[in-house]
């Protein structure tokens, strides 16, 4: 179990890195004004988002509220 249990912590931890990076390239491209490459990271953020909440790294509400504040984020950049 000891085993089993690092590889999963162990993936776990990749897993949320991975979307916390997907995440910060979202925010610096908004930061940056660039519209087509904010438009590429949120789908990129979104499918990120929703694969977590899926495993389990997010609470599907946590989730629903990270995209709709991205989606805000992006809406406003109009």
């Amino acid at each position: 179990r000891v085993k089993v249990n690092a590889v999963k912590a162990l993936n776990n931890q990749m897993a949320k890195s991975e979307l916390k990076t997907t995440l910060k390239k979202f925010d610096s491209a908004v930061v940056a004004g660039n519209r087509e490459e904010a438009t590429a990271a949120y789908k990129a953020a979104v499918v990120a988002v929703d694969k977590a909440a899926v495993k389990g790294i997010l609470h599907k509400n946590n989730a629903a509220r990270k995209k709709s504040s991205m989606t805000l984020k992006l809406n406003s950049m109009a």
